[in-house]
């Protein structure tokens, strides 16, 4: 009976635990008439910063959409065995850990769109063996290593639209017919569906399969937008896939003349190997341990041909062993092994003064019983040391013997060019394209990187990461040319410690150079602003008065002249006087006349008051002789 009991608890706590629903999501339980049924839970809370670890195990359909979620967690769906629609949409993701989709053996369908996920960990895939859809669209993915595609052999539905992808991995397209030596077939069933539109998209040899793939009348490969174009380089900038020419990537191929070789111990040796391939391979030499040698010489006589010399000067026993020259390229590599053996023992001797002869010093190799025409050796002189059971030679100074080996080396490359002087600058340069890193106008939430670039193309892509010191989960990425020599860092905050690199793919061996930086605090900012407003205040107030003294002059004048002209008016009006003159009327028959006198008009008598002397019909004479004038 107890343990019946103990079997009713079991029971009834996992149902609990079947059907507990998070709290920031929705359970919804689809049932049938038989009694089964399937459970989705959709996550949509704007608030939700963590992926939610109690969900429902018979969980067969998870969303969580338009959250703050910001990494997916390892292991974050462990327990949901069940699982076979996982949708994490239009969300904050930025980092997704290698083991977050562990466990997930039924898992189908898999969607990361609009996000902000820069780097996907593609072995992931790896435990989801049924998976078949996989949607990365809308996020910021840079590239598709080759290590993805073993990954990609079945999946059907991939997406990769709205990235920042500018190629793909040549051997990408060689999982599906026709490039797999399988048949096309039109049965829609084997067809695979691909999302590549709205990517800059550079149109070299690595795509050059996906670009005859969307020439095909009948393909396996379905592309969602047929109207791909090339984004760079500039020749083919906005020229549509189905009308780009491109050469298909060739693996590259290393040659040697021999692959033994025996020098005189202290001589010089040069040891030469050819490669090919498309694009041209990049050369470089290691040692039997794998350690890599740097006093090398590189040149590139055509396109597609590469070939380099390595040199070592004063061979010693320590120097015999297995030389490697491996040549690399977008699709593939290839090596080729020289053993070097040091023949030859060293005593020290003095020898005898000749007569007539300055004495010295010299050193005498043994005859090497097999030498290839592409090692090339020259005698070098050692202080006090000869080479026992050997006939002496001429003596041969070490910059005439090495000049002499290069000028033979170079004759043997047919129209090879002119070597690098300095192997040293050479070595610099290619080791470090990227100098004088800056960071200039920083702000609170703001930077900017300056660079200087040399021995690269000013159109290689360049990526620029940068994030808090010590926190690589938060890193931000930028792209950009390597000729732009600057770019813009935002969204910082203020008062912070950040790292920031050049990350660029046109030396792998190389060191990506970093600076770190702060940003200003608030308080900094908030002290500008208020200098700022100071000074502004300072400003109005030296400018008010000016402005009040400008306007009360121009009152003043306005009003001065309604004054003067009013003054002028009563003046006008008070001073001038209208004048008549009377004259002596003519005199007729009549006796006794009424008037003796007759007016003139004002215009004729102001006329003539006006004149400079007196008129003369103005007077009129009395008896006493004096002239009156009558107004």
């Amino acid at each position: 009976m107890r343990l019946l009991l103990r079997l009713y608890v079991l029971l009834l706590c996992l149902r609990t635990a079947l059907t507990f629903c998070p709290s920031q999501c929705t359970c919804v339980f689809h049932g049938r008439s038989d009694g089964t049924g399937t459970r989705s839970v959709l996550c949509n809370d704007p608030d939700m910063s963590e992926i939610p670890v109690n969900v429902p195990v018979d969980t067969i359909k998870l969303r969580i959409e338009k959250t703050a979620v910001r990494r997916i967690q390892t292991e974050a769906f462990y327990y949901l065995v069940e699982l076979r629609y996982l949708w994490i949409t239009y969300n904050s993701i930025t980092s997704v850990d290698t083991g977050s989709f562990y466990n997930l053996k039924v898992l189908h369908e898999l969607r990361l769109d609009g996000n902000m996920v820069s780097v996907f960990p593609w072995e992931s895939l790896k435990e989801m063996p049924r998976l078949r859809t996989l949607d990365l669209r809308n996020n910021r993915l840079t590239t598709v290593p080759t290590e993805a595609i073993p990954y990609l052999l079945n999946i059907t539905y991939l997406d990769l639209s709205s990235n920042k992808l500018t190629t793909l991995p040549s051997d990408l397209m060689d999982i599906w017919p026709p490039f797999n030596g399988q048949p096309v077939s039109s049965n829609a069933s084997q067809k695979v569906v691909l999302g590549l539109q709205d990517n800059p998209w550079f149109c070299d040899c690595r795509i050059s399969k996906l670009i005859e793939i969307s020439k095909m009348a009948i393909t396996p490969v379905v592309l969602m937008d047929l109207f791909l174009t090339c984004a760079a380089p500039e020749s083919l900038a906005g020229v549509l896939f189905q009308r780009a020419e491109l050469e298909n990537c060739v693996k590259p191929s290393v040659m040697t003349s021999a692959t033994k070789i025996t020098s005189s111990l202290g001589s010089n040796v040069l040891l030469r190997c050819d490669s090919t391939g498309s694009p041209t391979p990049t050369l470089h030499w290691t040692r039997s341990d794998g350690t890599a040698i740097d006093n090398t010489v590189q040149e590139s006589p055509g396109e597609g041909i590469q070939w380099s010399i390595m040199s070592l000067h004063g061979i010693e026993n320590k120097d015999a062993g297995n030389y490697s020259c491996k040549a690399k390229n977008v699709a593939g590599s290839a090596e080729a092994t020289i053993s070097l053996s040091v023949a030859g023992t060293i005593s020290t001797t003095v020898p005898p003064p000749k007569p007539g002869i300055v004495s010295g010093l010299g050193t005498t190799a043994t005859p090497p019983t097999a030498v290839s025409n592409l090692a090339l050796t020259t005698a070098f002189p050692r202080s006090s040391t000869v080479l026992s059971g050997v006939q002496k030679r001429p003596r041969t100074t070490p910059s005439s013997a090495l000049r002499d080996s290069l000028k033979q080396t170079k004759t043997q490359g047919g129209n090879g060019r002119k070597l690098a002087a300095d192997e040293k600058s050479n070595k610099r340069d290619a080791s470090q394209p990227f100098k004088d890193l800056e960071i200039v106008e920083e702000t609170a939430d703001s930077a900017v990187l300056l660079w200087t670039v040399s021995g690269v193309r000013n159109d290689a892509p360049l990526t620029v990461v940068y994030s808090p010191y010590g926190e690589d989960d938060s890193k931000r990425t930028v792209e950009t040319k390597a000729g732009t020599g600057k770019v813009l860092l935002d969204g910082l905050s203020p008062g912070m410690r950040y790292s920031v690199c050049l990350v660029a793919k046109v030396n792998p061996a190389a060191k990506d150079p970093c600076i770190d930086f702060y940003t200003l605090d608030d308080a900094d900012s908030g002290g500008q602003n208020q200098l700022f407003f100071i000074i502004s205040i300072i400003a109005c107030a030296l400018a008010l008065p000016l402005i009040a003294l400008l306007v009360y002059k121009i009152l003043a004048l306005y009003c001065k002249r309604g004054t003067t002209e009013l003054d002028t008016e009563e003046l006008e009006k008070d001073s001038y006087v209208k004048f008549e003159t009377i004259s002596m009327k003519q005199r007729t028959l009549n006796s006794h006349p009424s008037e003796f006198w007759a007016r003139r008009p004002t215009n004729d008598s102001e006329r003539l008051l006006l004149c400079s002397r007196s008129s003369i019909d103005s007077q009129m004479t009395y008896d006493s002789s004096r002239s009156e004038y009558l107004c």
